[in-house]
């Protein structure tokens, strides 16, 4: 596996905005609640800030899948920290463990959509209410194993664009 991280999204607690887009930075350092000056509502009031979701991960191959069927997304806009590339959706695994710069991340589960999503300045009235009805079609929804992937942190430190993703040894 040749991956690596493409961008590094996060974005604090604003008052009267959601958590979408994330904005990029160069680099950040990893706690295990999370992306340090990252926020995420949904997480710590729907979830009890449980660490299973400390982070997000989207493949930036997803998104250009995305754009290929007129969605025009951007890294950090559906709400991931982490747009990997070079590592296939398929390809992050529950339990698998990965090195991104000094920390490690294990594969909690795959995320589903948000109803914030709406929210993306790009999308329309009517765009908006296709792209939310498919979101919530779990069946056959636009974003179903395309969402991307929550992680827990298992080991603390700093993760620079452009790091390796590194799948490790499960043994």
């Amino acid at each position: 596996m040749n991956g690596r991280v493409a961008q590094i999204n996060r974005k604090p607690e604003t008052p009267g905005q959601h958590g979408l887009p994330k904005i990029p930075v160069a680099s950040v350092h990893v706690s295990h609640q999370g992306l340090e000056g990252d926020f995420n509502r949904f997480r710590r009031d729907a979830k009890g800030d449980t660490p299973d979701r400390a982070i997000m991960l989207l493949p930036l191959e997803t998104i250009q899948r995305l754009n290929d069927e007129g969605w025009p997304v951007k890294p950090g806009d559906m709400g991931e920290n982490i747009t990997t590339e070079g590592v296939p959706y398929d390809d992050f695994v529950i339990g698998a463990q990965y090195r991104l710069g000094e920390v490690v991340i294990q594969i909690a589960e795959p995320c589903t959509a948000c109803k914030y999503l709406e929210d993306l300045p790009y999308v329309t009235e009517a765009k908006g209410v296709e792209f939310i009805t498919t979101l919530t079609r779990l069946e056959h929804g636009l974003l179903v194993n395309r969402r991307g992937w929550y992680a827990a942190v298992v080991s603390e430190g700093v993760i620079i664009q452009g790091d390796a993703i590194e799948l490790l040894d499960p043994s």
